[in-house]
């Protein structure tokens, strides 16, 4: 497990950021994580870095507990933070040096900086000041900053932010090819770069977590019928199977299920419960765009 968040809430004053909020990461994912202005993102991630405590809760980053040993956890994870903080009028070749000399790199110093500046593209950039790089350079910049010290964890909060659409792609091709190694929690609002990158998206909403779904169970669903049931109590997976036209199933919460089929499937639905002697709370059908799910569970 590479990222562990249980029951973490935090609070500024009489202010609660974040509430009771759960999930996890697995090694080699990248996760979108979404939610609206104000809902708990970038707090969420600045405690996963250990740059603030959280007030209650465990929050683990490859086994270790982010409160004990925050030291070792930043060497495990690199930042990329919403404003990117760039030392303007350093040269992109020097400041990637000053970040080296931080993290203590020694004798692969100049190996590091190499690699970091051919992986992000910024061959023809290096001998530049950052203070006259595009904003989609500078981006690069910060991932190349992120990653010089071969973290396992890259939290990137809002790294796409203000580019325009050939820079988006670019750097979006660039995410895609650090997960392949690396694991990758990305903050963004932006529905088709989460689509187009993550394998999961979180979406958190007032400091809660209200959704959290596979991207490629979406795809699936797009030009499916998708029906959400609610039992009075649990259903084995073996048991829905049974249910006639189901293609995919999703364990959406405690005796909540998600279903995925060519046709509607409502009616099927009910006579597998009353077959099986079960209640049914809640049917719905649902649209299982990621766009129309984030309106749904965050207005």
């Amino acid at each position: 497990m590479s990222v562990k968040v249980q029951e973490v809430s935090k609070i500024y004053g009489k202010q609660k950021a974040l509430d009771n909020l759960s999930f996890e990461i697995n090694q080699g994912e990248i996760v979108g994580f979404l939610g609206p202005n104000g809902a708990g993102k970038s707090t969420m991630m600045k405690i996963i870095t250990g740059y603030i405590p959280q007030t209650s809760g465990l929050v683990e980053v490859n086994g270790l507990d982010v409160s004990m040993d925050s030291l070792e956890i930043k060497r495990q994870i690199g930042y990329l933070p919403e404003h990117n903080p760039l030392y303007l009028e350093m040269y992109v070749k020097e400041y990637l040096g000053h970040v080296a000399s931080i993290y203590k790199l020694g004798k692969s110093k100049a190996r590091r900086i190499a690699e970091m500046i051919d992986l992000t593209g910024l061959g023809t950039e290096q001998n530049k000041k950052i203070a006259s790089l595009s904003k989609g350079y500078r981006q690069r910049v910060g991932i190349a900053q992120a990653l010089i010290h071969d973290p396992k964890v890259l939290i990137l909060d809002e790294p796409t932010t203000g580019l325009d659409p050939n820079q988006l792609l670019e750097i979006r091709k660039l995410i895609i090819d650090i997960g392949r190694e690396k694991t990758v929690m990305l903050s963004t609002h932006i529905m088709q770069e989460v689509e187009a990158c993550c394998q999961r998206v979180l979406i958190v909403n007032k400091g809660k977590l209200v959704a959290d779904r596979n991207i490629d169970f979406l795809a699936s669903a797009k030009s499916s019928h998708v029906v959400e049931v609610e039992f009075a109590s649990e259903v084995s997976s073996d048991l829905l199977q049974e249910i006639s036209g189901v293609n995919e199933i999703e364990v959406l919460g405690e005796n909540r299920y998600c279903f995925v089929s060519l046709r509607d499937i409502r009616k099927d639905v009910f006579q597998f419960a009353v077959s099986k002697s079960l209640v049914i709370l809640e049917m719905k059908t649902r649209s299982e765009n990621l766009e129309d799910i984030f309106h749904e569970l965050t207005l």
